[in-house]
């Protein structure tokens, strides 16, 4: 998907706000919401160079299925209510066990430590560079 198209999209999920993140921007914010609620082992991977559909991944645990959904409640009102910023599709969100959040140049995954382990999504995409936790911030 090209940028513009991608802004144009961005914009019409958010009721028309121009004040839409850029991929890396809201990859960053993604990662510092959940931060906030205590996940751990926050990864941004920058999926460019290896697939279409997505521009960054972030990649988070939480100790159980009940952290796993808070994490991804916070992430979904915070986004929602501060800048009308919808996932595409969500899956996972009633087991808990794998969260998955598609919000076009970013998808949340936020897994169990079990299952964050069974699916080794670092190892399956271990060629594509990460992107510095340390500048994720939760503000906006």
């Amino acid at each position: 998907m090209a940028f513009t198209e991608t802004v144009a999209r961005l914009k019409e999920l958010n009721n028309g706000s121009d004040q839409t993140l850029t991929p890396i921007e809201q990859a960053r914010r993604i990662a510092g919401l959940a931060q906030e609620k205590l996940a751990e082992d926050v990864v941004i991977l920058d999926m460019r160079p290896a697939c279409s559909y997505t521009d960054f991944f972030v990649i988070c645990t939480g100790r159980n299925a009940r952290q796993t959904k808070a994490i991804w409640d916070e992430v979904h009102e915070r986004l929602k209510h501060e800048g009308r910023i919808l996932p595409q599709r969500v899956e996972g969100a009633t087991e808990g066990s794998w969260i998955v959040g598609d919000y076009l140049d970013t998808v949340l995954h936020v897994f169990t430590p079990e299952a964050r382990d069974y699916y080794r999504l670092e190892e399956l995409w271990g060629d594509v560079p990460s992107v510095s936790v340390e500048a994720a911030s939760a503000t906006a």
